[in-house]
C-alpha cells in the first residue's frame, strides 16, 4: 500500500484525508516513482475547494514533485529504476508513490537536491515561459511582478534582474517587500492601492510594457493602468478570486492593450518544449544565477496545515511536503 492525501468532496483544508491506497502499477508509456518531496502550490487550493474541476473523486491533488523511478511500464525508453527525476503537470502528487507518464518527466541533474527540484519545477517553469515566451523580457526593461515573495515571484525577480530587467515587485508587507529585494526586485510596492502612481513615478511616466498578476480579481485593473501603450497583461493566478467578466473596449481607451492567460501545461505540453524549458531552468539555477528558496517544510500528512498558511498569505518563497 501507498500513503495519500485524497479529497473525497471539496472544501476547506478539512477536507484533505491522509490514508491508504493500493500501490500503482505502472502501465504503458508510464513510471512509477517513489517521491522524496512534492511541492506545495496555489493551483492545488483551486482544486481542493472546487474552483478547478477534479477530473474523478476522491482525488489525489499535487502537481510537481521530485523522487526516484522504481518501474517503467511498457514501451518507455530513456528511463531507468534509480533514475532522479522531477516533474510538474498531472494530478497525483500528495502521495508516497504514484504512476505518472514518463514522457512528463525530466532527469533530475546530480547538482540539484530533491527538495529544491520539487520546489522549483512548476514554479521555475512558470517563471521560465514568463520571461521567455509569453513576453521576452530583455536587458533594459522595466517589469511589474505581483506576489514578488511567493515562489514564482522570487524565482521572477532573480531571473528578470538576471537578464537585465528592472523589475517592481508588489507585495503585501514590509517584510515581503524586503525579501524582494533581497532576490533582485529594484523597487518594491506594497499594496496595490497606490501601484499605478508607483509604476508612472518609478519609469517616468512611461510605464511598463508587460506586467505579470498572478493575484486576480483585486488587481486586474491597477494591473492594466500600469502599462504603456500596447503593453501586455499576462493574467496567470486568483490568490484573490477569478477576473470578473472583461469589457474587451477596456484594452482599446487604455492603450490597445493585451490580454493572456496563459498556462504551464499549454506551455510544455509538447516533449521538446518541456524539454527546452526544464533545461533553462536546470541552468539558471545550477548557475547559481537563480536561488530556490525553500522556506517552509511540512510532513505530507499535515498537508492540511500548509494549505492554511498559504491560504493565509504566511509563507514565502517556496513550500514542500515531505513524505
Amino acid at each position: 500500500m501507498t500513503k495519500a492525501i485524497r479529497i473525497h468532496a471539496n472544501g476547506g483544508p478539512e477536507v484533505m484525508v491522509w490514508e491508504d491506497v493500493p500501490t500503482p502499477s505502472p502501465g504503458p508509456g508510464e513510471a512509477l516513482i517513489k517521491h522524496e518531496a512534492i511541492g506545495l502550490n496555489f493551483i492545488d487550493v483551486y482544486f481542493r475547494t472546487g474552483l478547478y474541476k477534479a477530473p474523478t473523486m476522491p482525488l489525489i491533488i499535487g502537481q510537481e514533485g521530485a523522487g526516484v523511478v522504481l518501474a517503467v511500464g511498457p514501451g518507455v525508453t530513456g528511463l531507468a529504476e534509480g533514475d532522479r527525476v522531477a516533474y510538474a503537470g498531472p494530478l497525483g502528487g500528495y502521495a508516497t508513490e504514484r504512476v505518472i507518464p514518463a514522457d512528463r518527466l525530466v532527469k533530475l541533474p546530480d547538482n540539484i537536491s530533491f527538495q529544491t527540484g520539487a520546489a522549483m519545477m512548476l514554479q521555475g517553469m512558470t517563471a521560465q515561459y514568463l520571461l521567455r515566451r509569453t513576453y521576452t523580457v530583455k536587458a533594459g526593461d522595466t517589469i511589474v511582478v505581483h506576489a514578488a515573495a511567493g515562489g514564482v515571484g522570487l524565482i521572477m525577480c532573480q531571473w528578470a534582474k538576471h537578464l537585465g530587467a528592472t523589475v517592481i515587485g508588489v507585495v503585501s508587507s514590509a517584510e515581503k517587500a524586503e525579501l524582494a529585494k533581497a532576490h533582485g526586485a529594484a523597487h518594491t510596492v506594497i499594496g496595490h492601492a497606490g501601484l499605478v502612481e508607483d509604476v508612472k513615478r518609478i519609469t517616468g511616466g512611461a510605464m511598463v510594457p508587460v506586467v505579470y498578476d498572478s493575484v486576480g480579481k483585486d488587481t486586474f485593473n491597477a494591473s492594466l493602468d500600469c502599462l504603456a501603450p500596447l503593453g501586455l497583461m499576462v493574467s496567470y493566478g486568483n490568490a484573490s478570486g477569478p477576473v470578473p467578466p472583461v469589457e474587451l473596449g477596456i484594452l482599446a481607451a487604455k492603450g490597445s492593450l493585451f490580454l493572456t492567460r496563459p498556462t504551464l501545461a499549454t506551455y510544455t505540453s509538447k516533449r521538446a518544449d518541456l524539454e527546452r524549458v526544464s533545461a533553462d531552468l536546470f541552468d539558471v539555477v545550477g548557475s547559481g544565477a537563480v536561488k530556490i528558496q525553500v522556506n517552509q517544510t511540512f510532513p505530507l500528512k499535515d498537508a492540511g496545515a500548509a494549505h492554511i498558511a498559504l491560504e493565509a498569505r504566511k509563507t514565502t518563497g517556496s513550500t514542500v511536503l515531505v513524505p
